[in-house]
């Protein structure tokens, strides 16, 4: 149902640092745009990635397979700094315990 709002914004901003990448995400990861994050985390080679999900406010099955995708490629250097809503999908997913992912 439209209910005449704006279109809820995504973005996927990368930036490198070195060896260490950072992707700040906000908006809705969903099968349209998880696709659109996971490349922005493998555009740029890297040893160390942080994924900043803390401004993404849904996040849906097609957004947690790239993260798992993401965490298996850079197993033991990603970082992932979920926001609230990221973090109740992981865990209701039973990824809450992962070691990439931070404390909210």
């Amino acid at each position: 149902m439209d209910q005449g709002g704006a279109p809820p914004v995504f973005s996927a901003r990368a930036e490198i640092d070195g060896d260490h990448l950072q992707v700040v995400v906000a908006g809705e990861v969903d099968t349209a745009t998880a696709d659109t994050m996971l490349q922005a985390a493998l555009r740029e080679p890297a040893e160390r990635i942080t994924l900043d999900l803390s401004a993404v406010t849904f996040f849906d099955s097609a957004a947690i397979h790239a993260l798992v995708r993401l965490a298996q490629q850079f197993s033991g250097t990603l970082t992932v700094l979920p926001s609230r809503q990221v973090r109740r999908v992981l865990e209701i997913s039973g990824l809450g315990e992962q070691s990439w992912l931070r404390p909210t």
